[in-house]
């Protein structure tokens, strides 16, 4: 069991899913993963967290208006959430959510890149991010798809450090790793041609499983779609690439090697 209980600076370390129905969502990810809802009370807003054998895995709350998509989100955790905004800003990207506490868990903020992605900024107190990742039912990897790799690689070392690497893994398009202190912590890819012009460069969250056909067709059972279906990547696994049933998509994967604690 990958258990964790800190992260370095510079580590996705927390993923939420805004959904317009969380009751629905709450089915939907129970069935296909195994997780439980925990309801944090009407002083949280409506937040909550899913859990998987009584651990933290995710967080999950109500879409704050009508017109804001059901998504999934990946936080960076970092040391300084005000310091990391500014840094955010140099680069040319742009502020969605200024940084604010969120009780005494942490201090929040999101970012939008210059090609259009925005990803969460997690300054950890209480809450330190997910207590199980990088197995079975949980988050493996956090993933860019972008029309502009480059450009999102500058944006991405200048604010967290991590350095952008080339993958020649196979697949069309241009890939980048991400690491971060010579770990492998997220990737960045070039948006499909197949994606509609007016969806804009957005984070894809990858949870891994054991049979990724079987996953699939849990999926589709419940009411989910299939955005990319099941194919072999070589040297990484076999992926699809899903969405609940209010919309919000994400990544699984059986990967070709036991994934890294």
């Amino acid at each position: 069991m990958a258990e964790f209980t800190e992260y370095a600076p510079g580590t996705p370390s927390w993923i939420d899913l805004q959904t317009a129905d969380v009751d629905k969502g709450a089915a939907f990810y129970h069935a296909l993963f195994g997780w439980d809802r925990q309801d944090l009370g009407p002083d949280a807003g409506g937040y909550g967290f899913f859990l998987k054998d009584g651990k933290m895995v995710a967080g999950v709350g109500p879409t704050m208006s009508p017109e804001a998509p059901t998504a999934w989100s990946t936080y960076v955790s970092v040391a300084d959430a005000d310091a990391t905004v500014a840094k955010a800003k140099a680069a040319g990207g742009t502020v969605a959510v200024e940084p604010m506490d969120v009780m005494t868990a942490g201090r929040m903020a999101f970012v939008t890149d210059p090609t259009g992605a925005t990803i969460g900024i997690w300054q950890p107190r209480d809450h330190k991010g997910a207590q199980l990742a990088n197995e079975t039912g949980t988050f493996g990897w956090s993933e860019c798809q972008t029309r502009d790799v480059e450009k999102a690689n500058a944006f991405y070392a200048a604010v967290f450090g991590w350095r952008p690497t080339a993958f020649e893994g196979g697949g069309p398009g241009q890939y980048t790793v991400f690491e971060n202190d010579g770990r492998g912590i997220g990737g960045c890819m070039t948006m499909p041609d197949m994606v509609p012009k007016e969806i804009p460069a957005y984070w894809l969250t990858y949870f891994i499983v054991d049979d990724a056909d079987a996953a699939v067709s849990t999926a589709t059972a419940q009411g989910g779609g299939v955005l990319a279906p099941a194919m072999d990547v070589p040297t990484v696994g076999r992926i699809a690439v899903l969405t609940d049933p209010s919309g919000a998509a994400f990544a699984i994967i059986k990967p070709s090697m036991p994934p890294q604690s």
